[in-house]
């Protein structure tokens, strides 16, 4: 099968599995995912599974991506903080949708490899920065959407006091026993307020030693 097939197949199930907006669909599917991918894992690049990066970290199942995407109500608008760059998927993902995504990567390495990505497909409303995620980007602040691709033990305080009011912050929190939940959280005039989106498999949210 080509990859044009398995791009197709793999659109039509998160389509099935809930993913309706008609944007993220067509972002994901003219996201090459396959540039994002170890060279030895590039076969399995449309599959709706995991896949490893390295430096013990995984890139997202497409309908993980799918379902914060949507979650995160974008539009063309908006500045956008991604805490994970990991392999750059998702950033590569969100930069169809809104007007700037800023993405923090505490591994120096995964990084390199996300800005050559973005380099060689010509996406150029990515800003990145090697450091601690958890402590957001202060001096882009505040942010109408940030997203967080790692599961944190509660919705981070500092990255809540990043968003902008009327925001919307998507994060996966870790209930414990290897099971986390999708939130959304609002930021409105009186403060945040949060909905489950339901359960949600991360790696946890570490914060970088040393950062920077």
């Amino acid at each position: 099968m080509s990859s044009d097939s398995r791009k197709i197949r793999l659109i039509m199930e998160l389509r099935r599995s809930g993913i309706s907006d008609t944007r993220v669909c067509a972002a994901i599917e003219r996201i090459p995912r396959e540039r994002f991918v170890p060279e030895t894992l590039r076969h399995q690049a449309y599959e709706n599974i995991p896949l490893a990066i390295g430096c013990e970290q995984t890139m997202s199942a497409p309908i993980v991506v799918g379902r914060m995407t949507q979650a995160l109500e974008l539009d063309e608008r908006m500045k956008v903080l991604e805490v994970g760059t990991g392999s750059g998927y998702q950033a590569a993902v969100l930069a169809r949708l809104c007007r700037r995504v800023y993405t923090i990567e505490r591994h120096r390495d995964l990084l390199a490899d996300a800005e050559a990505a973005f380099k060689a497909l010509l996406i150029d409303n990515i800003t990145t920065r090697s450091g601690d995620g958890t402590l957001g980007w202060p001096e882009q602040a505040p942010f109408e959407r940030i997203i967080v691709t790692a599961a944190a033990a509660d919705v981070p305080p500092i990255l809540a006091e990043q968003l902008a009011e009327g925001g919307v912050m998507v994060v996966p929190v870790d209930h414990g026993r290897g099971e986390s939940r999708l939130l959304r959280v609002r930021r409105g005039a009186e403060g945040l307020e949060t909905e489950d989106l339901g359960e949600i498999r991360f790696v946890p949210l570490i914060a970088a030693r040393g950062g920077g």
